[in-house]
């Protein structure tokens, strides 16, 4: 098992602003509650990330469980995996309304996680993410004079691999199924997180009960290890909120497709999340330029992990022609393919976010959508939102 510590936990309960030290005796305290409440965690892991590898790195992870569920055992364990550029207690997470897909499926009664990889959130950033120079040159136009005097070459150009976020990946499952007795975990992923996810599952099915992907970054014809290096490769990125604002609008194809608090809170949790970045012009949000690998047709087909895989209609990052390979490439017999309506890249900040919700609470419960065990359909077209 890998080396894993717990370095601070603090829990709160929704609608609490203040937060104290967590022990057994706050958690029987809070045992007949039903009310949610959010738990941090900080675990350790020696590095394979190519700047710090060796080193120990600190991942955060987030918790949502009811003191009741805590208390008396949960439905089952879930575990959250972000994408590309968004951390994940900022993308499932979202404090607007209804929209919190992690506090969904608490409140179904599962021990819900989510958890950062390193660069990003609140986990440990490599230092050459301090340094705008490791930012494609038309970035780092975006900062001149206020943060360089000029364009600059850059001092490395690798952040983090696909491998170091297995390896991430790892830890924290091997945490949390030793803090909650349990053998497997599911997993539920978005973007960038299906090659984390699904590759992860791939390699240790024995750890992974069932996967919901949403857009997953599927590439039936990716290598099987690591391209060598390119000289030419950046480091880092960043997005500020009118970039942020621009790529979901391009992606808008049906009236109300989503709340502008929902944007507003994301890209506000966003900066929180990097207060580095949040210093950084306008402010902006960092994210590491990650290298990927092994999630192709071959460990497809040898995967029997239940899957669901959701598509939004409007997505133009990841397009909805990938993941129907993907739903093709599986080798599992459980395996449903969604068409979600009026839904972008973002689909769980938009409208149709409640009917997306449901599918994987029913997924994770029964491994069925709308009684499916296997096959495509479409959902959210024409109709109202799932109350």
């Amino acid at each position: 098992m890998r080396q894993i510590l717990i370095l601070a936990l603090f829990a709160t309960t929704v609608g609490c602003a203040s937060t104290g030290t967590s022990s057994s005796s706050s958690t029987i305290t809070n045992a007949e509650s039903d009310r949610l409440q959010t738990i941090d965690h900080y675990v350790r892991v020696r590095s394979t990330v190519p700047s710090m590898n060796g080193q120990m790195a600190q991942l955060y992870v987030r918790e949502r469980a009811s003191g009741r569920m805590l208390a008396r055992g949960a439905s089952g364990v879930v575990l959250f995996v972000h994408g590309a550029g968004t951390p994940a207690e900022v993308a499932f997470d979202v404090p607007f309304g209804d929209y919190s897909w992690m506090g969904y499926l608490a409140e179904a009664g599962f021990d819900v996680f989510s958890m950062d990889t390193t660069g990003y959130g609140r986990s440990t950033r490599p230092t050459l993410m301090n340094d705008p120079c490791n930012l494609a040159r038309n970035q780092q136009a975006l900062f001149v004079p206020v943060l360089i005097p000029a364009p600059c070459a850059p001092t490395a150009t690798a952040a983090t691999t696909i491998a170091s976020d297995w390896n991430d990946i790892g830890a924290v499952v091997d945490y949390v199924r030793a803090l909650r007795h349990v053998d497997r975990v599911n997993m539920v992923a978005w973007s960038l997180g299906g090659p984390r996810a699904g590759g992860y599952a791939a390699q240790h099915p024995d750890q992974v009960q069932r996967l919901v992907l949403l857009a997953p970054g599927y590439n039936r014809t990716a290598p099987d290890s690591a391209p060598a290096p390119r000289p030419d490769a950046v480091a880092f990125n960043t997005q500020s909120g009118k970039e942020f604002t621009a790529n979901w609008d391009r992606q808008v194809g049906c009236p109300d497709q989503y709340d502008a608090g929902v944007s507003d809170a994301v890209w506000a949790q966003m900066l929180q999340s990097d207060p580095v970045g949040a210093t950084w012009g306008s402010g902006v949000r960092r994210a590491p330029q990650t290298t990927t690998w092994g999630w192709n047709a071959a460990a497809a087909g040898k995967t029997q992990t239940p899957t669901l895989m959701v598509a939004g209609e409007h997505d133009k990052q990841v397009s909805p022609a990938r993941v129907r390979e993907l739903y093709a490439d599986l080798g599992s017999r459980e395996k449903v393919f969604v068409d979600l309506g009026c839904s972008s890249h973002n689909a769980m900040w938009e409208k149709n976010h409640l009917i997306l919700f449901k599918a994987s609470q029913e997924w994770l419960t029964q491994g069925t959508v709308n009684g499916m065990k296997e096959g495509m359909l479409r959902l959210g077209y024409g109709t109202a939102p799932v109350d």
